[in-house]
Parts: structure tokens; C-alpha cells; sequence
């Protein structure tokens, strides 16, 4: 367990990071609990640096005493070559969004499927996991089904528009869950899939603000469907109104941003955070962002 009195520095690694709320997010949290604690966005686009460079940037870190990075695009499968130790979860995820620096040592985590494991915990505590349909099976994908996996989904149908990604990524997930079901489907066949369905997730770009649309034929969704949206801006996407309209149960995007938020929070500072507050001051920064445009 960390002191209180001890400071943090830590950093977020990717291309075009500099608008992340993340930093925001990990310093307001640290300020409540009376922490020193500073957190950086490292951009590779500003500072024209190919993903590769992230083994560079870990060992400078390392000389400058960072407690730890979180990696995102397009660092996640590359970090993995210059770490020290991966946990379990994240090595067979193949993919590190999470570093601690302790004792001259690289320990990669992964707080993405953690984070909407979080978020459906908290958010859909109800939610029926008999049989899910995921709309997109890229890295956040990737992440998402194993959370879903790992919260107890029995039959995990995969869609995503590149046929091949898809129906690999069902066969790597098919093989860590032997005794659950997971598959590859299409959109064309989202009517026949939809009805048998107890939820919905989509893990696509579009409802994002340089994306807008639905990502499915909104009659396909009932008011039986739950559905979670991985995209938090928007935080209100058109999928997450209008299924709420529709009468279903919805779980926006911004419950996961919080939840891998604070799972880093915890890993680097050994310290619990308040979900609750940090997603009560997201909202401030994704609303705040909104009037701004």
C-alpha cells in the first residue's frame, strides 16, 4: 500500500493523446485523496514518433522516475516485447494498456476488458449474459468480448464488416473459453441474430462525433435488449438514445473510459478510487467539452 505523502508521476503514451480527459480524470482523483500526483499526455503525433519508439519512451521513463504509463494506439501489442512481466489476463489478451514502473522493472496490465467489466458490473447489474451480440471485433473489441467472456457470457456472437478479423478473433476467444460459445456472424445476419440476443454492445467508431449514425437498424432493438456503447463522445451516442427510447436498458461509453481509468488509478497508487466521483467528474469534462463546441 502507497503513502499518502508519496507523489506521482505518470504518463499517457500514444498518437493524438493531447485531448485525452484521462490525466484529468487521474489528477482530480488524486487531488481528493491528497495525493501528489501528475499526469502527462505523451504524443507521438506531436512529437513524430512511430509506435515503435514506446520501448525508447518506457526506458526514459524509467530514468526520470515515472511510476508507470498507460499505452494506447498503436503501442498496445508493441509495448509487449519490453516489458518484464505481463499478468495473466493481459498476455492472453496480447495487448498492454497499463505499465508499472517499480524497482527498475516493466509489469504490463490490461484495464481495458477490466474496465468494462467494471462498467457492466456497476451499470447493468442486472443484465441477463445468456446470449450477447458484439458489433466490432477490433483491439477495443478484442477487450470487450473477453470481458463479457469473463463476466459469464454463455453465447458470444461476434460481427464486425472485416470477415477475417472477425472470425479469428472468435476462434482466439473460442480457445481461452473452451466451455463458452463464441462465434462469427455477419450483419446481414443481425435479424435472425437480434431476437435470440439478451444484449447488445457495440464496439465500432461510428456515434463517435466524427462518426455519427447507428451502427444497426434500430428496429431490430427491444425493449427485452440491454445494450452497452463503448463511444463517450458524445456520451448521449444515437444508439444510446434511441435504445433508451425504445425502452431498453443502456449503459453509455464513458462508464468503461471510467473504469479502466480507475483501475490504473489503482494499480499505480495502491490506493482505492471513488468510481462514482471520478464518472461524477467525467461527466463535468464530456459536458464542459460540449458546450466548448
Amino acid at each position: 500500500m502507497s503513502s499518502r505523502a508519496e507523489s506521482f508521476l505518470v504518463g499517457l503514451v500514444g498518437d493524438g493523446v493531447m485531448p485525452s480527459l484521462t490525466p484529468y480524470m487521474h489528477e482530480r482523483e488524486g487531488d481528493v485523496q491528497g495525493l501528489r500526483y501528475l499526469y502527462r499526455p505523451i504524443d507521438l503525433l506531436e512529437l513524430e514518433l512511430p509506435g515503435e519508439a514506446v520501448g525508447g519512451l518506457l526506458a526514459g521513463a524509467r530514468q526520470l522516475g515515472f511510476n508507470g504509463l498507460n499505452i494506447t494506439h498503436p503501442c498496445k501489442q508493441l509495448v509487449l516485447e519490453h516489458l518484464d512481466e505481463v499478468t495473466p489476463d493481459a498476455r492472453r489478451l496480447g495487448a498492454v494498456n497499463t505499465v508499472t514502473i517499480r524497482e527498475g522493472r516493466f509489469v504490463g496490465h490490461n484495464t481495458d476488458f477490466s474496465g468494462f467489466a467494471a462498467a457492466l458490473a456497476s451499470g447493468l447489474p442486472a443484465a441477463k449474459l445468456d446470449r450477447v451480440v458484439q458489433l466490432g471485433a477490433g483491439g477495443a473489441g478484442s477487450a470487450v468480448a473477453y470481458a463479457l467472456l469473463t463476466a459469464g457470457v454463455r453465447e458470444l456472437v461476434l460481427v464486425d464488416t472485416d470477415a477475417g478479423r472477425c472470425t479469428a478473433r472468435a476462434a482466439q476467444l473460442a480457445a481461452l473459453f473452451p466451455d463458452q460459445s463464441v462465434t462469427a456472424g455477419t450483419t446481414a445476419g443481425l435479424p435472425r441474430l437480434m431476437p435470440q440476443a439478451d444484449g447488445l454492445v457495440h464496439c465500432t467508431p461510428v456515434g463517435m462525433a466524427a462518426h455519427p449514425g447507428v451502427p444497426l437498424d434500430m428496429s431490430l432493438l427491444e425493449p427485452p435488449h440491454w445494450v452497452a456503447d463503448i463511444v463517450y463522445r458524445p456520451i448521449e451516442t444515437e444508439l444510446v438514445r434511441g435504445a433508451r427510447a425504445k425502452g431498453c436498458e443502456v449503459l453509455d461509453g464513458g462508464r468503461m473510459a471510467v473504469g479502466q481509468a480507475a483501475d490504473a488509478f489503482r494499480i499505480f497508487t495502491g490506493l482505492e478510487p471513488d468510481a462514482d466521483r471520478m464518472r461524477a467528474h467525467f461527466l463535468e469534462l464530456v459536458a464542459a467539452e460540449e458546450v466548448a463546441a
